[in-house]
């Protein structure tokens, strides 16, 4: 699996103070917003004095602590994604708030020489030798029936319906904070598929990297709920489960 962070709205801390100032403020943001060729700053119109990191990371926090986090979907993240498997992204794309570019199968012929790589294989899979070489001869016998297809003068996108979820895919994925944090609650989870839940925490870390006061806490719901929100039977055990949380907070 490979993830490339393609785009991120600019000067989005910028960009999210003044969003959330706006909605409190009896004057008009763009009076506070400075652009120069190589930067933007906030600058208050009263003082002349710049507004500090510190002080819009404090609003952001009050903002999502208060959850008005509409004023986090002003800034989105593009993110390139490779090496994944058809079954990954039939997942990724119920996320419906988002924008989605996937490889054609209909104008990109899959390869004509067969091998395994060319397929996701599941670790639960490629640990067991026996399930591997079931696995393997079957994929090999898809490919063979694709490519017999095509020297039939089958179109690829009729051809391609011989191909099964493990079939590798590329996508772009455009997301908003709000959007993103939503993605991570359901799955960076441990009850989330193996898959998804790798990619989801691989772009968790480089949205961490990028705009920490936004998604520092963010993860798993059980993280920002402080309870699992699963049964008992499905839990981690991580987190108590709501109903355990709830007699716990009867005894304050």
């Amino acid at each position: 699996m490979k993830i490339k962070l393609l785009s991120v709205t600019p000067a989005a801390l910028e960009l999210i103070y003044a969003a959330g100032r706006q909605c409190y403020l009896d004057g008009w943001v763009g009076d506070l917003w400075v652009e120069d060729l190589d930067d933007v700053c906030l600058v208050n119109p009263k003082d002349k004095e710049l507004i500090s990191t510190p002080e819009m990371v404090k609003l952001v926090n009050y903002l999502k602590e208060s959850g008005h986090t509409s004023v986090l979907e002003h800034v989105k993240f593009t993110f390139a994604i490779d090496d994944v498997s058809r079954a990954l992204t039939h997942q990724l794309v119920r996320h419906r708030l988002a924008s989605y570019s996937q490889q054609s199968q209909r104008y990109v012929k899959m390869s004509v020489e067969f091998s395994l790589n060319n397929f996701i294989t599941p670790p639960k899979i490629k640990n067991n030798s026996e399930a591997l070489a079931v696995y393997e001869s079957v994929l090999r016998h898809i490919q063979a029936t694709y490519n017999r297809l095509i020297a039939l003068n089958i179109d690829p996108e009729d051809a391609r319906y011989v191909f099964p979820n493990a079939a590798k895919t590329r996508i772009i994925v455009t997301m908003n904070c709000v959007a993103l944090s939503h993605f991570f609650g359901l799955r960076c989870c441990t009850l989330a598929q193996w898959e998804i839940r790798n990619l989801a925490n691989k772009m968790l870390s480089i949205c961490k990297e990028e705009l920490p006061c936004v998604f520092e806490d963010s993860g798993s719901r059980c993280v920002s709920l402080g309870y699992c929100p699963e049964s008992k039977k499905r839990s981690c055990g991580k987190y108590p489960i709501k109903k355990e949380a709830l007699i716990h907070l009867k005894d304050f």
